[in-house]
Order: C-alpha cells, then structure tokens, then sequence
C-alpha cells in the first residue's frame, strides 16, 4: 500500500465502508435508540413523539416502540396504541401542511434524504388518480406514510377526507398490532415479524382492487 492509500479511506477498500453499508448502520443506532425508550418510565411520552415524527420526516415507524411497550405491558396494549394513533395523525397533519404551504421551500432538503423524487411523483399522481382513499392504503400498510402525508397537501387533498381516513388507517394498523400482543404475549414479536407486513399488504390490495371495482360499476 502507497502513502496516498494509507491517508485516502477511499481508495482503501479494506478501511472504507460502502455508502449503503453506512446507511444501514444509522437506520440501526436510530432502530436501537427507538427501542431503548421501553426500557425508560418516559415510553409512552417517546411512543407519541415518534408517532409524530413517523408521519412526516423520521425514518423508524413506531411499530416498533409499540410493540415492545405493550409487551413490557400487555394490559395497557391498547391504550398505546391510541396514543400512537393521535401522534400519527397528529404528524400526519403536519405533513400535509409541510407539503401545502412550505414545499417549494423544503423541497430540496427533503428530496433526497428523506424519499427520492420518483416516490413522490408517484405518490402526488396516485392522489390525483385515487383521491383520498390512498390515505387508507398508505396509513395501514408498510408503505412509508411520510411521503402521502407530504404528498396529500401538495396535492392539495380536502383536509377533513385526508384526516378521517388517516384515523382509520393509523388505528387500524396500530391496534393490529395492540390485537396481536394482547392474544399472543411473547410470541408476538415473532407473528409480527414474520406475517404482518404480508397481512397489511394483502388487505391493503384487497380494499384498492375493491375499491376500484366500485369505482368501475358505478
């Protein structure tokens, strides 16, 4: 190894991770820390925060919390969830005025840290196809809420629509989840793990498909 290579970490590949390698490693210090707050009497304040956050600029989705407050405390699963619903719609509100009022301003630093432009495009143009009823799919589903919350206001989405069905769609996820710790305790985590993003997805294409027959027939 010449002296160049010794002080360029670059152009050693043995001393320079790969960009996506560094990003994993954040996304999983912030994973860690998210969980780190069950382990605190300040959970449910930080479950709220994140629930917040979520919907409209922070990468981990409170899921995660959840699940390991409700299953430090199975009693109370479903009052964290209600808790994590009006944080969620709560950020979710903020989002949608990010994206009405602030967008030409935030653009470029939203775009590309915390979604690429193509997502949004497509997101913005689903709204203009689907309207409202996309809240609902991306709300219950895996697909990262930020992005419709911000889209929804750029779109320009009727506020009460975009509200209501951001409760149903965050409740319903959310207390999924509560459900499924209450039933199963410890091997929830598990079930989770495995199925619920297969669950969500598979509702989710069940009410668009039902959604756009209805559509079609009347």
């Amino acid at each position: 190894m010449n002296e160049a290579q010794a002080q360029d970490p670059a152009a050693n590949p043995e001393t320079s991770a790969p960009e996506p390698e560094k990003k994993r490693n954040v996304v999983r210090r912030l994973y860690d820390w998210v969980l780190s707050w069950a382990e605190t009497p300040y959970g449910l304040p930080a479950l709220f925060i994140l629930a917040v956050a979520e919907s409209s600029f922070f990468p981990i989705p409170p899921d995660v919390l959840l699940l390991a407050l409700g299953l430090a405390a199975p009693t109370k699963a479903f009052r964290f969830a209600l808790w994590c619903t009006i944080g969620s719609v709560l950020g979710g509100i903020l989002g949608y005025y990010i994206g009405w009022g602030l967008w030409a301003s935030v653009e470029p630093t939203i775009i590309p840290r915390l979604f690429s432009a193509e997502k949004f495009e497509h997101a913005t143009a689903l709204y203009h196809e689907y309207g409202v009823a996309i809240v609902f799919a991306a709300g219950f589903s895996p697909i990262p809420y930020k992005v419709f919350t911000i889209a929804a206001g750029v779109a320009k989405i009727n506020l009460p629509a975009f509200i209501g069905t951001s409760i149903v769609g965050r409740g319903a996820r959310f207390f999924l989840v509560a459900g499924v710790v209450r039933r199963f305790g410890d091997q929830a985590r598990d079930l989770i793990d495995r199925y619920f993003n297969l669950v969500t997805l598979a509702f989710t294409v069940l009410l668009v498909g039902a959604f756009l027959l209805l559509k079609v027939v009347l």
